[in-house]
C-alpha cells in the first residue's frame, strides 16, 4: 500500500499470539514498509513508593522499560532476519490510548495496527475501551485485527454513506474505496459495497394513514441504489458486488461482512467526541464486536485529533 509506508503496532503484552503484528508484517511484505512495535506500560505501584527518592523511581521505571524492550526485540528477531525493516517503542503512559496516538503522531505513522477483543457491551459505556479512543481520535487510519486470515482473493467490504450529497460525505466515501481499492490490488481481492438505508418511520404510517409506506420504502432504496451504483461505476467496481439493504449500518454491516465471508471491513468515522460519542458512539464502534474480521477505520481529509490541541 503506497499510503502505509510506516505502521505502528500495538502489541499485546497479556496475549502470546500477536495477531497485530502478524497482519502488519502480512502487509508490509506487500509494500516494503517499516514497522514499529509499540508497548505503552504502567504500573501504578512505581509512582506511589514513597520510601524511594525520584531517581530511584525512575531508575527502576527505567529497569522494567528495558526489560519489554528486550522481550520486544527478541520477539521481532525472526522478522527481521527476513529482512523486514522493524524497530521497537516502549514508553511509559498511565493512558494507552494518548501513547498510542502522540507516538503515530510525533512519528508520522501512516497506519495503527492493534488486535482487539470482544468487549462487554454495558462495560464499553462506561469505561471506554483504548480501541473506542483510537477510532475517535486517530488522526490516521487505523486497522483493528481479530482472528480472522486474509486470504488471497478474499474480499474487501467498504462501507459508505449515501444517505446525503454532502461534500464531507462524498469525500469519505472516496477515501474508502481508495483504500479498500489499493489493498485489493495487493492481495488480488474483490471489492464489495454495502449501503444500509432507513426503514419507514413508524409515526408516519400511524399519523399519516394515507401515507404509502410501500411506495416510501421502493423510493429510499431506489435513491440509495443509484448512488452505490454511481460510485460503482466512478471506481470499476462490479456492480454485481453491490450490497443496498434495509436497516441500520451497525446490523447491515457484520451481516453481509459474515455472508460473503470478508476479511476486511473498511468504514470511515467522523470522531465525535464528548458525551454524544459516548452515549451514541460511531458507526465503527457499533460495529466492531460483531465483525468476525478486521476492521479498518478512515477519518475524513483534514481531520485534527483533540490530542494534537492538547
Amino acid at each position: 500500500m503506497r499510503e502505509y509506508q510506516k505502521l505502528l503496532v500495538v502489541v499485546d503484552p497479556t496475549s502470546e499470539n500477536q495477531a497485530a503484528l502478524a497482519r502488519a508484517v502480512e502487509l508490509a511484505s506487500h509494500s516494503n514498509a517499516a514497522i514499529t512495535v509499540f508497548l505503552s506500560i504502567f504500573d501504578l505501584s512505581y509512582e506511589m513508593t514513597s520510601i524511594l527518592s525520584s531517581h530511584e523511581r525512575e531508575a527502576m521505571r527505567q529497569g522494567v522499560i528495558d526489560q519489554r524492550t528486550a522481550w520486544l526485540n527478541d520477539m521481532i528477531a525472526p522478522y527481521r532476519s527476513r529482512g523486514l525493516t522493524m524497530d521497537t517503542q516502549v514508553i511509559w503512559h498511565n493512558r494507552p490510548f494518548e501513547s498510542i496516538i502522540n507516538a503515530a503522531i510525533a512519528g508520522d505513522y501512516h497506519l495503527i495496527v492493534k488486535a482487539t477483543h470482544e468487549h462487554d457491551k454495558l462495560k464499553a459505556v462506561i469505561f471506554t475501551p483504548t480501541d473506542w479512543h483510537l477510532l475517535r481520535k486517530a488522526p490516521m487510519p487505523v486497522l483493528l485485527v481479530k482472528e480472522h486470515d486474509w486470504s488471497r482473493q478474499g474480499k474487501i467490504l467498504c462501507a459508505v454513506n449515501v444517505a446525503t450529497e454532502d461534500p464531507e460525505h462524498d469525500s469519505l466515501n472516496e477515501k474508502i474505496i481508495k483504500h479498500g481499492l489499493d489493498l485489493a490490488k495487493k492481495f488480488n481481492a474483490e471489492i464489495h459495497l454495502v449501503n444500509g438505508y432507513p426503514g419507514t418511520p413508524v409515526n408516519l404510517a400511524i399519523e399519516l394513514p394515507d401515507f404509502d409506506a410501500n411506495n416510501f420504502t421502493a423510493s429510499v432504496r431506489m435513491q440509495h441504489e443509484q448512488r452505490v451504483d454511481y460510485l460503482a461505476e466512478t471506481y470499476g467496481i462490479d456492480p454485481e458486488h453491490c450490497h443496498v439493504k434495509e436497516g441500520l449500518p451497525e446490523d447491515v454491516i457484520p451481516e453481509l461482512a459474515e455472508q460473503i465471508d470478508a476479511e476486511l471491513v473498511i468504514l470511515g468515522t467522523i470522531g465525535r467526541t464528548a458525551l454524544s460519542a459516548a452515549l451514541i458512539g460511531n458507526t465503527a464502534e457499533h460495529v466492531i464486536d460483531r465483525l468476525n474480521c478486521d476492521l479498518l477505520a478512515v477519518k475524513p481529509t483534514g481531520y485534527v485529533s483533540p490530542l494534537q490541541n492538547s
